[in-house]
């Protein structure tokens, strides 16, 4: 291993020279108490940033053995250490100067949800944070002395900082990894007490504009839990807490424009995940495999069984393996709540504001005028409780303007000036049991799992693997599968990790045919067993990775328009 003064001899040789010449830093250096390994170097100061990692021993980073204990803890440990990074990076790094990422310093974007990353490793051995840089250049040219400033100087301080217990607020990380042990505490409870998603006394579901996640401040409405529904719940950390436990079943959200019910709807949809302190929405837990619906104008669907909703076309196309490059908003919100189920979804989230009409009610006079015989949808009210009688699928639904559901919904909350109330018998003394019950089993006898080909994921673009383009999209050769409908990817990096996901799909079946179902659990079996630099295809450091749930996966799988199944 070199030393700080081969580090240094090197920046100084190639100091104005062409920028691949970097390549030379290739290696590991020993910068007194941190470890500087350079990965991969960027051929150009435009391209995307060199791979560096910083490395302590765990001895030196002295992160106490009790909080990294289970995978909660060590989650916990790593999101903070990011937070930490990203809070010392901001204020030790120069502002950048030069071209391109000259003297960019990132580890990831940590927004309101803790999640896995691979931005900080909690090892045995040691303590590592993952970062790309942008090293220091003059137009294409290398700028030597800036980049001894980068290298040298300041990211070891910020390793020192970020990264050692005795520098933190040692306080703080405990309670930031209690609170996570509490919250995934919780979520495990749901089940056990027939919940599929708890609302916390005092939470701040309102957020602070359309396009922030952090809470709303002055004006903020606490929540407060109807009296029927408030659940007390005791956590391992001594604490306990108070909120709405929402059942298992069917359960209605109503209320005015504005009030709150999409709100409640959107914190839900995001409780899948824990959240920091001081988000507002700690407390908000949602069992994991909660999916959110939505229609889904022109996306592709590729053998999918929407029978259950949409039978009899005109054209006479079997909708018991439907195929197409564009669907209609009912067709791609039958499609999407299928594959959400196909994928194990136990909670299906709807608002009828992102959904299409026909395919969530159909009022008395459109029956009458336009008879069954005639209407090849089957709406969803028709379909949701058998739902949760035949598949043990429970739905949280918003609804603001036909209380069409009242008749098959087990609770109804209503939402006033962001304070709930639970109005369900009033509802159920409003509704009219006009609703025709389904004839005999729907969901009960369901196809065979859907096969993925061999070579069915296979890159049309020359063998160019799977690229996340941000949030909300992943280009697969020439093509680009749209994510935007998939609401619960919360992070850029998680894209990137269900870009490369889809590529490991692609090894599995690329000289078999395997069920998707069964390719995405292998996926992440793989994660579980070897963690989620698995997934990456570089080595030493993985690049930027969130962990995705396997529904996202799937997700990706599904809106890809190259897809060839058996």
């Amino acid at each position: 291993m070199r030393d700080r003064n081969a580090l240094a001899r090197v920046l100084d040789q190639i100091d104005g020279r062409g920028y691949p010449a970097y390549r030379q830093l290739r290696g590991r250096y020993r910068l007194g108490p941190v470890d500087l390994a350079v990965d991969h170097v960027a051929a150009d100061p435009y391209a995307p940033p060199s791979r560096v990692r910083l490395i302590l021993d765990r001895e030196v980073a002295g992160i106490p053995e009790d909080l990294t204990r289970d995978a909660v803890g060590r989650m916990a440990v790593g999101d903070f250490l990011t937070r930490a990074f990203v809070r010392a990076a901001h204020r030790l790094v120069p502002s950048p100067t030069g071209t391109g990422n000259s003297g960019l310093v990132s580890i990831g974007t940590p927004g309101q949800e803790v999640l896995e990353r691979t931005g900080v490793l909690i090892a045995d051995d040691r303590v590592e944070a993952r970062i790309v840089v942008g090293l220091p250049a003059h137009g294409r040219r290398i700028d030597g002395r800036g980049a001894a400033r980068l290298l040298i100087d300041v990211l070891p301080r910020i390793a020192e900082e970020a990264l050692r217990f005795r520098n933190l607020d040692g306080a703080a990380l405990r309670d930031h990894v209690t609170l996570c042990r509490d919250q995934e505490h919780l979520r495990h409870l749901l089940t056990e007490r027939g919940l599929v998603a708890f609302v916390g006394d005092g939470a701040i579901l309102p957020r602070r504009s359309g396009d922030s996640d952090l809470p709303l401040g002055d004006g903020a409405v606490p929540f407060r839990t109807p009296d029927s529904l408030r659940v007390l719940v005791e956590l391992p950390s001594g604490r306990s807490v108070t909120g709405m436990g929402i059942p298992e079943g069917v359960t209605v959200i109503v209320g005015g424009g504005y009030h709150g019910k999409s709100t409640l709807l959107r914190a839900i949809e995001r409780g899948i995940h824990p959240h920091i302190a001081g988000d507002g929405r700690e407390w908000v837990i949602t069992r994991r495999d909660a999916v959110t619906i939505r229609a889904e104008d022109e996306r592709a669907v590729t053998g999918v069984d929407i029978s259950p909703f949409i039978t009899n076309l005109p054209t006479g196309a079997d909708t018991r393996s439907f195929s197409t490059t564009s669907a209609s908003g009912s067709t791609s919100q039958a499609a999407n709540l299928v594959e959400a189920v196909d994928a194990g979804a136990s909670v299906l989230l709807i608002d009828e504001d992102t959904s299409a009409t026909n395919f969530m009610i159909r009022d008395e006079r459109m029956r009458r005028l336009i008879p069954a015989a005639e209407e090849p949808i089957t709406p969803f009210v028709d379909r949701v409780r058998p739902l949760f009688t035949e598949k043990g699928v429970s739905t949280i639904l918003v609804a603001g303007g036909s209380g069409a559901f009242f008749d098959v919904a087990d609770h109804v909350v209503a939402f006033h000036a962001y304070q709930p109330r639970d109005v369900t018998a009033e509802a159920r003394g409003i509704a009219r049991t006009s609703t025709p019950a389904a004839p005999g089993p729907v969901f009960a006898a369901r196809s065979a799992p859907r096969v993925l080909t061999r070579g069915s994921l296979t890159s049309s673009g020359g063998g160019k693997p799977a690229r996340a383009r941000g949030r909300a999209a992943i280009q697969v050769g020439d093509g680009t599968i749209d994510l935007q409908a998939v609401a619960q990817l919360v992070d850029a990096a998680q894209t990137v990790a269900v870009a490369h996901a889809l590529e490991r799909i692609a090894e599995l079946v690329a000289d078999r045919d395997l069920p998707l179902p069964e390719a995405v659990a292998e996926v992440c079996r793989r994660i579980d067993e070897e963690g989620l630099d698995w997934l990456s295809p570089f080595r030493g450091h993985p690049g930027h990775l969130t962990r995705p749930r396997p529904h996202e996966i799937h997700a990706a799988v599904n809106r890809y328009r190259g897809l060839r199944l058996g």
